[in-house]
């Protein structure tokens, strides 16, 4: 090396010095620069079944629509528990129910738990959290930023929002990760226009019982899924407005199924079947699906993973990286599924495996009746439990679809690809015997892998 050079290199060593001793957060900003941003916007009790873009025939969802045409649309997204609480509990941890601890409604997670917070706060990014906030406490645990703008509370009967604070949020310099959670189309159904709906001409989810008070709730409900899709418009919008979509990565959650018979608190796919859309710039390839099986606990590691830190150790999620630019791999064999009734109605367990092909649910207590206070009161005429069972009375099928659900075997397997709707239970057919053998072999495992004592976590605490 000739003189001439060496000098070179020790000036542009001394300048490099100087500069990071006076300008050490200028430095900093430029690496930042090239992380990508997350938004990610939470439904409430969405039935997904119902966004256009998922097959839904009531409505035009055209924002949402509008994702997944410029993204990668997951078919096979499955919440481990579908319920508020355990389910953004699993998705902040990355951690199965049994695990973090909120396992019934409402409960808190274990002390001494991380979560997305801290992981991605590590690497440089602010984590903040707009709208429903009922899965934040301890604030220990999730230390967010409080970003004003979307209703916190998800029963209030309004959900004004504006984005001026989220906009300051986002246009600052470092990284972000903002948490999106709308409180539609969670009950109780009092925004948007249910008149846009005519109940006659609505197509129902085909396990229902077909009454009057079926499809009034159902169009309120409806209203409140416009009301969600308008609210992904405003957010995109604003994310355009600003220059932010050209470095942030969009994802879209349906959380788990709404708070209708079958869905909500239980472990059919009406409920425990959820969706997620993912738009990268540049990087996901627009208009794609995947069948690749996902659960919510799978969130936090990905988004790790893609913020450039290390795999996290002891937990029960795995990133998914790799499907957003190549869909067809698959992730997950299997997705697993648990459900505590408590305190939302008596005792109840269940657990559920599947894949994309069969589905296994056993129900720990299967003697008992299942009922859920807040949509299977009789006392309250204003529900549509209410009507079926009164259809029930004198019809032989709504018989049956109801006590589908409020009398269950101990075992329920179902062919999903032929019987999406989980109609037909083939836990008594005996050429299912060996098959129904192998799913239980590793659900049980699974469960005690997971420290699920089963019926146990099923009592009052």
């Amino acid at each position: 090396m000739n003189t001439s050079t060496t000098t070179n290199n020790r000036i542009k060593f001394l300048l490099f010095v100087v500069l990071y001793t006076f300008f050490p957060y200028d430095i900093s900003a430029q690496q930042h620069h090239h992380k990508p941003n997350f938004v990610i916007i939470m439904a409430d009790d969405l039935d997904v079944q119902q966004l256009s873009c998922y097959g839904g025939k009531n409505l035009e969802t055209k924002h949402i629509d509008r994702l997944a045409s410029e993204g990668l649309m997951f078919n096979s997204m499955i919440a481990s528990e579908a319920m508020c609480i355990p389910t953004r509990a699993s998705l902040l941890t990355g951690l199965y129910p049994a695990r973090h601890g909120a396992y019934q409604n409402h409960k808190p997670v274990y002390d001494g738990l991380k979560s997305v917070v801290h992981y991605l706060g590590d690497l440089g990014y602010r984590v903040g959290l707009t709208g429903k906030d009922h899965m934040t406490k301890p604030k220990a645990i999730f230390p967010f930023d409080r970003v004003d703008g979307f209703e916190p509370n998800c029963v209030s009967p309004t959900d004004v929002y504006f984005l001026d604070s989220v906009q300051h949020y986002i246009t600052q310099d470092s990284p972000y990760c903002l948490f999106i959670m709308s409180n539609n189309p969670h009950a109780p159904w009092t925004v948007g226009d249910p008149r846009e709906f005519n109940p006659s001409e609505l197509t129902l989810p085909a396990h229902w019982v077909d009454t009057e008070q079926s499809r009034t709730e159902f169009r309120k409900y409806l209203a409140e899924v416009r009301r969600l899709d308008n609210q992904v418009g405003d957010v995109l919008a604003m994310l355009e407005k600003t220059g932010q979509d050209k470095n942030t990565i969009v994802i879209f959650l349906g959380e788990q199924g709404p708070q209708f018979p079958g869905g909500k608190w239980g472990l059919y796919d009406y409920g425990q079947k959820s969706g997620m859309i993912v738009r990268w710039p540049e990087k996901v390839s627009a208009n794609v699906e995947t069948d690749a099986i996902v659960q919510y606990e799978d969130i936090t590691p990905t988004l790790v993973d893609i913020a450039g830190g290390e795999a996290i150790t002891g937990l029960d999620g795995q990133s998914f990286k790799q499907v957003l630019t190549h869909p067809e791999k698959p992730h997950r064999e299997v997705a697993f599924g648990i459900h505590n009734n408590i305190p939302e109605g008596p005792a109840y367990p269940m657990r559920s495996i599947r894949d994309n092909k069969y589905k296994l649910i056993l129900n720990l207590l299967p003697d008992a009746t299942y009922s859920i206070k807040w949509m299977m009161n009789l006392k309250k005429p204003q529900l549509v439990w209410t009507t079926w069972i009164a259809q029930a009375e004198h019809d032989a099928a709504a018989a049956e679809l109801t006590n589908r659900i409020a009398h269950k075997p101990a075992v329920e397997f179902y062919d999903l690809q032929q019987d999406p709707h989980e109609l037909e239970n083939l836990a008594e057919e005996s050429a299912y015997k060996k098959l129904i053998t192998k799913y239980t072999d590793r659900l049980q495992n699974w469960m005690k892998e997971q420290g699920d004592s089963g019926i146990d976590m099923d009592t009052k605490f």
